[in-house]
């Protein structure tokens, strides 16, 4: 009867440490879910300072251009070409 004793305190111990085992596992996964949340919540923050980022970039290069720069002289050409085009665009539907 003791050795019937000594298994049952055994498993009671085993399954004491596995319960405690899984309530550590269980918020560590919890706080992870919680930094993983909040990665990519700034992921996407910061991806759209990037975007913001290169708009700014692209319309000070054409400023740049329009100022005489002939270093993006091509890329403010064809920017007021498609902008011309979208006008005309605008017009025609308009007209009908």
């Amino acid at each position: 009867m003791s050795d019937l004793t000594e298994i049952v305190d055994n498993l009671e111990n085993r399954i004491s440490k596995l319960l405690h085992k899984y309530d550590a596992l269980k918020q560590s996964y919890h706080s992870n879910q919680e930094e993983l949340t909040s990665v990519k919540k700034e992921n996407i923050r910061l991806t759209e300072e990037i975007e913001n980022s290169l708009n700014r970039v692209q319309t000070l290069q054409a400023a740049n251009a329009m100022l005489g720069s002939n270093d993006f002289k091509r890329e403010t050409k064809l920017k007021i070409n498609s902008l011309i085009r979208e006008i005309d665009q605008c017009i025609i539907q308009l007209s009908e």
